[in-house]
């Protein structure tokens, strides 16, 4: 019956860290799975969700299932965090909302929604982008093509390209983008591209779809979803797909949801149903804890001011990390090549680095980074950041002797 089934290669970023977890040597640094961890190389507790959660057992309730479309709640929370309390999108009903599981369930079920409604549609992710994306659309029937975005001989943006780019798409193309800390490059759009985009895709009637994984973790929760509320206060028709499992350490609770800014309230109330079909389709429903801690935070005074300021050093505690290892390559490194690690933000950063270089380090010094060369530099401490200094200069000095 299922010899006709091929191997699944695997995720190479799970394999990765599959692989990680099996090397014996003590000394050995994992730099490639998207993981925040403090400086003491452990996945934090916050304090607002420690809090949160020991409310939540100190009076035990029964735990039904959820409606198709989650917490209501929590969606309600959701919409005041990634849009602002007082955009009139929101007041106005304009903004459909589904809980999902986690930023992989929002795209996985508007890629279904987009399917049914736009069957004719091409999707198009930035070069390079997070590897799921592709595979999430191809999955649901999409032809997946590029728009030039990194700029390999500078570590920064290829605005002007990626903007002609857009600009010659098909209407009612699919656009995906990221909000900020893009994935894997850590390469942003500044607000003044972000408004000349937006003008070409309201130009050129295109459909964006936003995921936003690591709000909080740029420029501060308000100023990383800037181009979301652009959109909504231009009432451009758009997706977006956020998740909580970084900015609140959540990843095993799969905490995420799906937007869809509309154009008037009563579309908003069909796309919503819509939404909660395609859900229902996936998975029935979403699961209830760890969207009654993101809830319960978000919306306690106490507790929100408690997750912003421990959100802020964790932000705070990355450009520190970025600092240091740009101070331990200095002179070993070329300064175009050492400029990256301190002009791009969030949790990665594109190092420049070859698969070879990248194999080499991991086989020579035990410092694992993904192929491409991205590094997870929210994975860096005071203890292993001058091993990975030494590792690249070593894998380097070849190269630029």
């Amino acid at each position: 019956m299922f010899e006709h089934i091929d191997a699944y290669p695997g995720d190479p970023i799970l394999s990765l860290n599959e692989d990680f977890a099996k090397d014996p040597r003590a000394n050995k640094v994992n730099l490639s799975i998207g993981i925040y961890y403090d400086d003491e190389g452990r996945l934090p507790v916050m304090r607002a969700v420690r809090e949160a959660e020991a409310q939540l057992l100190e009076a035990p309730a029964a735990k039904p299932y959820l409606p198709m479309a989650g917490l209501a709640a929590y969606r309600d929370a959701v919409q005041s965090l990634v849009f602002g309390d007082d955009a009139p999108a929101r007041k106005e009903g304009r903004i459909a909302t589904v809980q999902t599981l986690g930023g992989s369930g929002a795209l996985k079920v508007g890629a279904d929604f987009i399917k049914r409604y736009f069957p004719g549609s091409q999707v198009w992710v930035s070069d390079p982008t997070w590897d799921n994306h592709r595979f999430i659309f191809e999955r649901a029937g999409f032809t997946v093509g590029t728009y030039p975005y990194y700029d390999e001989a500078t570590g920064g943006l290829q605005f002007d390209a990626m903007l002609s780019a857009i600009r010659d798409l098909p209407a009612k193309s699919v656009v995906l983008l990221h909000a900020c800390c893009h994935n894997p490059t850590g390469v942003d759009l500044d607000e003044a591209q972000w408004i000349r985009l937006i003008d070409v895709i309201e130009q050129r009637d295109l459909l964006p779809f936003i995921d936003m994984a690591y709000q909080g973790f740029g420029a501060g929760l308000d100023a990383d979803a800037f181009a979301i509320r652009e959109l909504a206060r231009r009432n451009v028709p758009a997706f977006v797909a956020n998740s909580f499992s970084k900015n609140f350490s959540l990843y095993g609770e799969r905490c995420g949801a799906l937007s869809v800014i509309c154009e008037s309230a009563q579309t908003a109330v069909r796309v919503l149903g819509q939404l909660t079909s395609a859900v229902r389709a996936n998975y029935s429903n979403p699961p209830t804890h760890g969207a009654t801690i993101v809830a319960r935070v978000l919306t306690t005074p106490a507790l929100r001011r408690s997750w912003e300021e421990e959100l802020a050093s964790m932000c705070t505690r990355i450009a520190c990390m970025r600092g240091a290892i740009h101070e331990r390559l200095r002179g070993n490194v070329p300064d175009a090549m050492l400029a990256r690690y301190l002009e791009q933000r969030g949790m990665f950063t594109y190092t420049g680095l070859f698969a070879a270089q990248v194999d080499a380090m991991r086989e020579r010094h035990g410092v694992y980074l993904i192929r491409s060369g991205r590094m997870c530099v929210a994975a860096l401490n005071e203890r292993n950041v001058e091993a990975t200094a030494s590792a690249i200069g070593d894998v380097l000095s070849n190269a630029f002797a």
